[in-house]
């Protein structure tokens, strides 16, 4: 059913048009009367038959040029739009703020009381996603990565299972789960250093996580982490070149399957160093990449039978 209304005193009249000019940004004949004197009223984002008041076109976007800023005041003045909704906040970002000295009824300082105490839901998310911009920021995360995090803490939440365990191993958890569905490098013993949680506890919230949530399993590429070893071996890009070349040629085989990507990623730099005559020892690489010797002489040995090298 159309309706009518009147419009506002911002409202402006469009002159008559003729038959041939096409607007394609708003209707130019009323289908009731068949006037041209149609209002838009920039406010209300309408558009009305100034003849019989019929309601032609809602919720039109506005296309007036905006007004240029030059100073954070004028910035602050003019803009139009609030701050973006984001999962980094209990809310959304979008709640309802009632300044202290605005109520001058005597009833509004209750309301304003109870919305300064937080119930324990938003008590809950307010820690755990100023824990996950921590551990993104020392991390240097992307943005992206941050609301998955705290998008997925929330169904945690809402599916109660912090349960038994720490907000911190939760909080973990899920950026350790973002930053592999996002193919971000991130080891878990990276974020493990960025916290006071224990690794036990960790890996137990992942599964947890993995588990309740039905989320998949993202693996984590072993040529991702080759830059950042190599970097901090201080060895060549040749080496680095043919590192990822020995990690491409073992991908598909079944012999890695469930094997830690450092451990695969450790062995094919020791072999590689070796070849272009600049080795490091075993005790070197196991302490910068952070796995045990004997794990990086078993990787080695199996991919140096793969390859036939020595």
């Amino acid at each position: 059913m159309s309706k009518t209304i009147m419009p506002s005193r911002n409202a402006r009249i469009t002159q008559p048009v003729d038959h041939d000019t096409d607007f394609s940004e708003g209707p130019t004949i009323c289908p009731e009367c068949g006037s041209r004197e149609i209002v838009m009223d920039t406010q209300r984002g309408e558009s009305v038959c100034s003849t019989c008041g019929l309601v032609l076109q809602e919720h039109a976007m506005n296309s007036e040029q905006e007004r240029r800023a030059f100073t954070t005041e004028e910035k602050a003045k003019r803009m139009r739009t609030g701050s973006p909704v984001t999962n980094l906040l209990p809310d959304m970002g979008l709640t309802t703020i009632i300044d202290m000295p605005s109520p001058q009824n005597q009833k509004l300082w209750r309301a304003v009381k109870w919305q300064n105490r937080l119930p324990w839901a938003k008590r809950n998310i307010l820690i755990a996603t100023t824990e996950i911009k921590r551990i993104g920021g020392i991390l240097n995360l992307p943005q992206d990565v941050k609301e998955t995090s705290a998008q997925i803490y929330k169904k945690a939440f809402n599916k109660k299972l912090l349960r038994g365990r720490s907000i911190k191993a939760m909080v973990a958890a899920c950026v350790y789960y973002a930053c592999r569905a996002s193919k971000i490098p991130r080891t878990m013993q990276e974020i493990l250093d960025e916290t006071t949680v224990d690794g036990k506890e960790l890996r137990k919230a992942y599964r947890t996580l993995i588990k309740e949530l039905n989320l998949k399993v993202p693996s984590l590429d072993p040529t991702a982490l080759v830059s950042k070893y190599v970097s901090e071996l201080h060895l060549s890009s040749q080496i680095e070149k043919r590192v990822v070349d020995i990690l491409k040629l073992i991908r598909s085989e079944r012999f890695i399957a469930g094997k830690d990507p450092k451990g695969l990623c450790a062995a094919a730099i020791y072999i590689a160093a070796r070849q272009f005559s600049d080795a490091r020892s075993q005790q070197e690489i196991a302490h910068v990449i952070g796995i045990t010797e004997v794990t990086l002489r078993s990787r080695a040995k199996v991919i140096q039978n793969f390859l036939k090298v020595e």
